[in-house]
C-alpha cells in the first residue's frame, strides 16, 4: 500500500472473507500515518477452482489521502 498505493484482496468462503476483513482492520492500524486512510470497494467475481466455478469477494483497497482521520 504505501508503494503503490493499491491492492486487491479476493477471497472464497466464509471464513476467508472473516479473515480479510480482519486483516484490512489491522492493515489500517500499520498503515495510520496521521494523513489519509484506506478505503475499499467490494464487488464479486467468478472463479474456477480445481474445475468448480465459485463466487468470490474482491475487496480493492486504495489510499485516501484526504480520508478524515477516525479514532481506530
Amino acid at each position: 500500500m504505501r508503494q503503490e498505493g493499491t491492492a486487491e484482496v479476493q477471497a472464497v468462503g466464509a471464513g476467508a472473507i472473516n479473515q480479510a476483513i480482519k486483516a484490512l482492520a489491522l492493515a489500517r492500524i500499520f498503515l495510520q500515518t496521521g494523513e489519509g486512510d484506506i478505503g475499499m470497494t467490494p464487488s464479486f467475481v467468478d472463479v474456477e477452482i480445481d474445475g468448480e466455478h465459485k463466487t468470490a469477494v474482491r475487496l480493492s483497497v486504495f489510499w485516501n489521502p484526504n480520508a478524515p482521520q477516525h479514532p481506530l
